[in-house]
């Protein structure tokens, strides 16, 4: 049997076909036509389903469900996405929408803990019970499972961990509060940083790599002079390091996961990010004598996790 996982971005809704050992072998992409009507998304969604049963060439008769991962706030049990920012939803019943039109049983859970999940199974959770999902991204974002299962709380809004205050009266952050994690660990937070730092020095060789043009640093410009031995882009990386294992080592005392991976763009820079993050929690985590300790890694899944999470939301209703 196969499962159907979707993944709804801001760019693009893709779709991918998952066989029984977590591979995905069809895909349907179409772009996401943001400021259009939810019917119209819907049916792009519809449209990306087909394209990649179609791809991967099964009958439909082969499909045991459908998972949908989307941005924002999602009832679960009812299977409504009750509000998405950036796209035209109010308590859209997608569910029922998809049943009626596949009669495959259907799924939603929102996007991140779909990246968590398929990384929890497939990826670099190796199935343990107890996983964290972080992604360094535009915010924080994190998947929390426990026992296998992902972490909802009361009104399914469990994971902002991007919103805990790592510094008392800090930056003002976009959800309204003072010194919250995203606003110093985000890879928005690192270009800042690191504009901030090439405006105070001139001769760092950060201003050759952007052509001299500020607005071209991204989340990697510091990294690439750090291993130029830049010692400006040097501060930089080990102060926004810092930022970063602050609140890893706060979730780590709170949840105590068997591993941690990280994800998102700064994910991506591998031991240059993952070596200095487990030196600092492993001198400041409350847990410093445990025989078993959070094992730190990097996901392994990259853009396809949140498809196959979906794929597989159907496991997290299985008693």
């Amino acid at each position: 049997m196969y499962r159907i996982g979707v993944d709804l971005g801001g760019t693009n809704i893709v779709t991918g076909v998952v066989d029984e050992d977590f591979r995905i072998v069809g895909k349907g992409t179409v772009k996401t036509r943001k400021n259009s009507s939810e019917e119209v998304i819907i049916d792009d969604i519809k449209q990306s389903i087909k394209m990649a049963v179609s791809s991967a060439k099964i009958d439909w008769s082969e499909v045991k469900c459908i998972g949908i991962g989307t941005p924002g706030t999602v009832n679960i049990k009812d299977g409504i996405i009750e509000y998405a920012s950036n796209l035209d939803f109010d308590n859209t019943p997608i569910k029922k929408i998809i049943e009626d039109e596949f009669h495959i049983p259907t799924y939603i859970e929102n996007d991140a803990n779909c990246a968590a999940l398929g990384e929890a199974l497939a990826g670099a959770g190796n199935g343990v019970e107890n996983f964290m999902a972080i992604t360094l991204g535009t915010g924080v974002g994190a998947g929390i499972v426990i026992g296998g299962k992902i972490l909802h709380g009361c009104n399914n809004a469990a994971g902002e961990i991007g919103h805990m205050v790592i510094k008392f009266g800090g930056e003002r952050c976009t959800c309204g509060r003072r010194g919250c994690w995203e606003t110093y660990a985000s890879a928005t937070a690192l270009i800042r940083q690191t504009q901030d730092a090439m405006s105070r020095n001139f001769d760092t060789i950060m201003w050759d790599m952007v052509s001299e043009d500020i607005r071209k640093v991204d989340g990697t410009t510091a990294f690439e002079a750090m291993r130029e031995n830049d010692l400006v882009a040097r501060e930089v990386i080990n102060n926004y390091i810092y930022y970063v294992a602050v609140g890893i080592v706060n979730i780590i005392n709170i949840f105590q996961p068997e591993i941690l991976c990280i994800g998102g763009g700064i994910g991506s820079e591998g031991e240059s990010l993952l070596s200095p993050i487990r030196y600092y929690v492993k001198n400041e985590r409350y847990s410093i004598y445990a025989k078993q300790q959070t094992y730190i890694c990097a996901a392994v899944l990259g853009n396809d996790a949140g498809v196959i999470g979906a794929a597989l939301l159907d496991k997290q209703f299985e008693e």
